[in-house]
């Protein structure tokens, strides 16, 4: 496991790592694709995070 896959990271950011757009990971998370608890999380202040490791599962078609 390589250190981006255990971080927490912006939707900005979470863009950068995989070439998605924001735009795309915003419909993923609006879809369901990707799911709150596992895929992503928002912290107190509102901000939506992005766990690298769930969504590097996702991506290659496996289980997070």
């Amino acid at each position: 496991m390589n250190h981006s896959e255990r971080l927490l990271v912006t939707v900005k950011k979470c863009a950068e790592l995989t070439g998605l757009t924001e735009n795309a990971i915003r419909q993923y998370l609006k879809k369901g694709h990707w799911i709150l608890g596992i895929h992503w999380f928002k912290s107190a202040n509102g901000r939506i995070f992005i766990s690298m490791k769930a969504t590097n599962l996702w991506m290659q078609g496996k289980e997070a």
